[in-house]
């Protein structure tokens, strides 16, 4: 509905729809890493660009090693 016209909006998207987007398709606003889609490095500098290093970690792969330096006992 607000595509045609030029209102102050912006859509609602999961991250799964917002590196599907058009708007941010066109401005490599995500980039894949082993298979995951996830936010480009920003800012994006020419002679200086950003890159992603190593691997993604699984979800909760750090959770003990984050508890343990922030002083909780993990077993």
């Amino acid at each position: 509905m607000f595509e045609r016209g030029d209102p102050c909006v912006a859509p609602v998207l999961s991250l799964d729809e917002a590196s599907d987007h058009p708007h941010n398709r066109a401005r490599k606003a995500f980039i894949e890493v082993d298979g995951i889609y996830q936010p480009a490095p920003a800012p994006r500098f020419s002679r200086t660009p950003g890159a992603v290093g190593g691997e993604v970690p699984s979800p909760g792969a750090d959770t003990a090693a984050i508890l343990r330096e922030l002083g909780f006992l993990v077993p």
